[in-house]
């Protein structure tokens, strides 16, 4: 019988703590669905499940912090066999042993066994606690929130963690430069000085630096969001994640990972976006396949992910297989800045503020908006020429901003 398994959110990752069930034996599921919330360094991660069928088995209860590579649970697969949940799981031997009966709870089973199918809604106190989430629920504690003023977007019309951050009708005040429920960043500033030491300490970086005129790009965005509506006009960062992605995709010596002494070139392009979370954290989601979506839907894409890291609700997917990363400090004034690369990844990229220049165009001296490019690369798996190009090709991308 295969089993679900604690996947790994990183190379920095040792351990997590499941902090929510989002489904219960019985429950059917399809590929996509968010089943569990996995607390890290990183902050709260929504675990995603990668077949369609039966859930059959919880095996680890809420609050109980496992290593990586932990059996979690057990899924029965539309054409009847049992497999993991998570993509990647080794599937290990089944059991001598059948399951146990359904009448009878799991041997390892969660604090409360699960109630009976839930009858149609009623105003009842009991029924309502029953179909909260244990993070559903401490989250309304702290911020005060009348669970019976929202709904539930989970299994069965359970309330869930997203369902209380903000509820329709009630006011939650904001955290006021206060990071995420649940997350704690001192743990997360361990985190990632753990990852940038090993980088340092175990790639060889080398550095690049290339100045971009962007006023073509500039001049595009005006015409393309005249008349939009704010939430819907295209942002320089787009287009910058989009050059970066297809000069990627030309270049796969920067898409990659190095794992286990070679290369493995990705043949997707997932461009993790380095997102600062308030109080002092950092995460770096990915994008999936950056370099195939229309802009707009990477647009809107970025904003999501902006807003949901910041939340502390990173996916599964998302954290674990960014092929290469994006940085920019350019809205903090930051002319020019230097990645340290995120093992196992082989490359980051990174963006300045965009500044007015005078640059010499056709023989003549006027004034531009430039932008500076940086490169930091794994020295094995590439060189200053190749990234020399790999560079040349995201400026010449920026240059013509309707080819993207």
């Amino acid at each position: 019988m295969a089993e679900f398994r604690m996947p790994s959110l990183g190379a920095d990752m040792e351990a997590g703590t499941l902090v929510e069930w989002l489904v219960k034996p019985g429950d059917r599921v399809k590929r996509g669905d968010i089943v569990a919330v996995v607390e890290t360094q990183k902050g709260a991660i929504e675990i995603e499940i990668f077949e369609a069928g039966k859930i059959e088995r919880i095996l680890v209860g809420l609050n109980t912090k496992v290593p990586v590579g932990t059996p979690l649970a057990l899924i029965q697969t539309e054409g009847g066999e049992t497999a993991g949940i998570a993509a990647g799981a080794p599937p290990p031997a089944v059991p001598a042993a059948p399951p146990a009966p359904p009448s009878k709870p799991a041997p390892v089973a969660p604090p409360s066994p699960p109630s009976p199918a839930p009858p149609p809604p009623v105003a009842s106190a009991s029924v309502a606690r029953a179909r909260v989430s244990p993070a559903a629920r401490r989250f309304a504690e702290t911020h005060g929130i009348d669970l019976s003023r929202v709904t539930g977007s989970g299994p069965a019309g359970a309330i869930v963690l997203a369902d209380v951050e903000r509820p329709p009708g009630v006011t939650v005040a904001p955290p006021d430069r206060k990071p995420p429920p649940g997350l704690d960043l001192d743990a997360m500033r361990t985190a990632i000085a753990a990852a940038m030491a090993r980088s340092k300490r175990e790639i060889p970086h080398y550095y690049l630096e290339h100045h971009v005129d962007v006023t073509a790009s500039e001049q595009w965005l005006v015409r393309i969001n005249a008349g939009r509506a704010p939430d819907h006009r295209l942002l320089i960062g787009a287009l910058m994640i989009r050059s970066v992605a297809l000069a990627a995709r030309r270049f796969p010596a920067f898409n990659g990972f190095y794992r286990e002494g070679k290369f493995e070139p990705s043949s997707a392009v997932h461009v993790g976006v380095a997102i600062a979370i308030r109080g002092g954290g950092l995460a770096a989601p990915a994008l999936h396949d950056a370099d195939r979506i229309p802009l707009d839907e990477l647009m809107a894409r970025t904003r999501d992910l902006v807003q949901r890291t910041r939340a502390g609700r990173i996916r599964s997917s998302e954290i674990s297989d960014p092929t290469i990363t994006v940085t920019s400090l350019g809205e903090r004034g930051v002319e020019t800045l230097y990645g340290i690369i995120y093992p196992p990844q082989v490359a980051i990229a990174g963006f300045g503020r965009i500044v007015t220049r005078p640059w010499v165009i056709d023989g003549a001296i006027g004034p531009r908006s430039l932008v500076t490019i940086t490169l930091s690369a794994d020295h094995r798996v590439s060189d200053g020429h190749a990234g020399a190009l790999f560079l040349a090709e995201i400026g010449r991308l920026l240059q013509e901003p309707d080819k993207l």
